[in-house]
């Protein structure tokens, strides 16, 4: 938890200094598999809409096309050497073949429109552009959907920051345990449709 709030107060002078370019660039990280929670950059954003040094739209605007940006690397970026950089290197960036093996049965399982729903899911929502890039998805399709999925998660968490003010860190505590919610979730799923095709 230390470590937490550590990163978060890094997140939050970058984006107090550098505005609107630093929520950019840190959302573009957030979706390009470096481990920046969203749960910070939005939420702190709308702390600052609420005292007028933000605008909203602007905030928002930043948040999705960093997303996008971010995705569309890590697209490219499974598209050219998919598995084995996750096998190799992904110790590094907290990634490990369970989180791209989940990514890819959702993937498998669902089909193109899971990167509309993704977007929303914590956990999977970093880790699918992977699969996609590694199935060779379309890639206008890809960032379409990445583009419309991203609006409402990043709405959400910078209006709740709007809402909460200064207390704006409540909506990082709730995440956490929203996150551990949508994990144990996800893996109930997969290991209740492992047994299915098992069976």
């Amino acid at each position: 938890m230390v470590l937490v709030e550590i990163l978060a107060r890094l997140i939050t002078s970058f984006i107090s200094q550098i505005g609107y370019i630093g929520v950019f660039f840190l959302m573009v990280l957030e979706s390009a598999l470096i481990p920046i929670p969203s749960e910070v950059i939005m939420p702190f954003s709308g702390f600052l809409v609420s005292t007028g040094e933000f605008n909203l739209l602007y905030v928002l605007i930043a948040g999705v096309i960093g997303n996008l940006v971010g995705s569309v690397i890590t697209y490219y970026l499974g598209l050219s050497i998919g598995r084995t950089f996750v096998l190799r290197y992904g110790k590094y960036l907290l990634i490990d073949e369970n989180h791209l093996e989940l990514a890819e049965s959702w993937f498998r399982k669902f089909g193109d429109k899971i990167i509309l729903v993704s977007r929303n899911l914590p956990a999977v929502r970093t880790y699918i552009s992977l699969p996609a890039g590694i199935s060779k998805m379309n890639v206008f399709k890809f960032a379409i959907y990445t583009l419309i999925g991203s609006v409402p998660w990043n709405f959400a968490l910078l209006y709740s920051g709007v809402l909460l003010g200064k207390n704006w860190e409540t909506v990082l505590r709730y995440t956490t345990i929203l996150d551990g919610i949508v994990i144990a979730i996800i893996i109930i799923l997969v290991i209740w449709w492992l047994r299915k095709r098992i069976k």
